[in-house]
């Protein structure tokens, strides 16, 4: 594993970030506790909870325990839907109530960073942030972050209210998530990357693979329908030997400097062990350049 700086602390975070959510305990308890004893030995020290869940919270909270809290860092994403109004809820009373409710739960001590999962424009309001002001007084929390990638990002990046900015990037990403990502770190603000593998690269071969339809004796064959997507550009990402199409992406967002970590999540400890050792390894020569220019030839 390999550490990037995180803020003007000095504490160091991994440079992937594993995501823990209610999907990691449907195995059960005990095969939860082992993944994250295994991130723990790859050197992993940054950890998202997707949400406030109790269980979940105390199943992180005790395999952390073994570790020393400050070498920890643990983020929440804040926004749950409030099952009384069905809206999401970024009121000061629903954003204290879910960070005591983890704080509990976990025995953590303190959450390193609270994000606001993609707030509307009209969703957020003064109180909200201000409940967030306050639990940094009574140091049950360090940091604010903010997640999303719509149109209000830019005006939340702009106010400086937030420390950490969450957002998609990868390959496919075009110009106005990398200018965001930009100016989140003119405003010095740390960047963690999601969706660092895009479902989309994972599309069927091109061409309609039907069998060709013969007449009588072999006349009259029928060639098959053209593909109505095109060559695919990304289709080189399945012909790297000792490489996946995942560890490539997540190697391709590594290389990013401006990205603090990148966020992850594994099915068991055998992806778990196959993402970890991505950031010790180096592309293939000439494999960035390719995949710049199907991103150029894809947006083409």
């Amino acid at each position: 594993m390999r550490y990037r700086p995180f803020g003007p602390s000095g504490a160091a975070v991994s440079a992937i970030t594993l995501s823990v959510g209610a999907d990691m305990l449907a195995r059960g308890r005990e095969a939860a506790m082992s993944l994250l004893f295994a991130a723990l030995e790859q050197g992993i020290n940054s950890y998202r909870l997707e949400t406030a869940d109790p269980v979940v919270a105390e199943v992180l909270g005790e395999a952390l325990s073994h570790l020393d809290r400050k070498l920890a860092l643990v983020s929440l994403t804040l926004g749950e839907v409030d099952p009384r109004r069905q809206v999401r809820d970024f009121t000061s009373e629903g954003i204290t109530a879910a960070v005591d409710r983890v704080l509990h739960y976990s025995g953590l001590g303190w959450i390193d960073v609270a994000v606001l999962d993609a707030p509307g424009e009209h969703e957020l309001r003064y109180a909200g942030l201000n409940a967030l002001k306050t639990m940094k007084r009574t140091e049950r929390l360090r940091l604010a972050g903010v997640a999303g990638d719509g149109e209000a990002m830019d005006a939340f990046v702009s106010t400086g209210a937030f420390d950490v900015l969450v957002t998609p990037c990868n390959v496919r990403s075009d110009w106005k998530v990398r200018a965001r990502i930009r100016a989140a770190r003119e405003q010095d603000m740390m960047v963690f990357a999601t969706d660092y593998f895009p479902q989309a690269l994972l599309r069927e071969p091109e061409g309609d693979i039907s069998p060709v339809r013969r007449g009588l004796f072999g006349l009259g064959a029928k060639a098959a329908a053209p593909s109505p997507v095109g060559p695919d550009p990304y289709a080189f990402l399945r012909r790297t030997a000792r490489w996946t199409p995942e560890t490539i992406c997540l190697a391709h967002a590594l290389t990013d400097p401006a990205l603090t970590s990148v966020i992850v999540r594994a099915q068991d400890t055998a992806h778990l062990e196959a993402l970890s050792e991505t950031p010790e390894r180096d592309l293939p020569p000439g494999l960035a350049a390719q995949m710049e220019m199907a991103r150029v030839d894809a947006a083409a």
